[in-house]
């Protein structure tokens, strides 16, 4: 912006707020303007630099492997554990082999989510 426009902008504003300002006042707020637009400092993040996803390897607990292996073994022979049941389980599958299994019962299909929660404090 041209720095005389900037001067009447300012002497106008000024005076139509109810305080007006003289020229060399105007001209002082125009330059401190001025400077602050030049001085003025635009920052952008470095797109170089790509972070890395973690290669972070989950620790396989053994406990819960064993009870996935356990329930897994009891939904494909449940005729071992009660010969009476009252439904056959068609299809079992381990999504996860610590934390889900799923499996059918007629049309109806179900999952098994093994949780383990922390010890309180």
């Amino acid at each position: 912006m041209d720095k005389e426009k900037l001067i009447n902008q300012i002497m106008k504003e000024c005076a139509e707020d109810g305080e007006p300002v003289t020229r060399e006042e105007a001209e002082e707020m125009a330059e401190m303007e001025l400077k602050a637009k030049k001085d003025c400092r635009r920052y952008e993040s470095d797109k170089r630099k790509v972070k890395k996803p973690s290669t972070r390897e989950k620790k396989i607990d053994t406990e819960k492997v064993r009870l996935m292996e356990l329930f897994n073994y009891c939904l494909l022979e449940p005729n071992r554990i009660d010969d009476e049941l009252p439904f056959k389980i068609e299809f079992v599958s381990v999504v996860n082999n610590q934390k889900e299994i799923t499996f059918s019962i007629g049309e109806n299909d179900y999952s098994l989510t093994l949780t383990k929660h922390r010890k309180k404090k």
